[in-house]
């Protein structure tokens, strides 16, 4: 799924639609909840003393706008973080340019943060 056009093709619900990208979702989904099932079967990790979970439960303001940032940046340019390390090799030039944007977004992100917890 390294393609950007097989993203784009997936969110094309009114034109061509491409379906592919959702095999791939239900297989990753498949083989992380049997992995997640063995793995906290066990009594601790392997390398800690305990599993640290998540336990936030929590919906709120930063999680939607994060969420719609991130989705409406991935219909767009059709790539995410984790395949855009790959791309690099495939495709320089855009692989590249995603990076140098996702960092200042990133970047963007903690100041904006930053003030916002500050004016609370």
């Amino acid at each position: 799924m390294l393609n950007p056009s097989k993203v784009q093709g997936f969110l094309n619900f009114f034109g061509v639609w491409d379906p592919s990208l959702a095999f791939v979702m239900g297989g990753g989904i498949i083989v992380n909840a049997i992995g997640y099932y063995f793995v906290l079967k066990r009594d601790k990790p392997l390398y800690a003393e305990n599993f640290a979970l998540p336990t936030a439960m929590n919906i709120d303001k930063n999680l939607v706008i994060g969420s719609a940032v991130f989705g409406i940046g991935w219909g767009l340019a059709g790539l995410c973080p984790g395949p855009v390390i790959s791309n690099i090799l495939i495709q320089p030039q855009d692989a590249v340019t995603f990076l140098i944007i996702m960092f200042f977004g990133l970047y963007l992100g903690r100041r904006m943060r930053k003030k916002s917890t500050a004016d609370e």
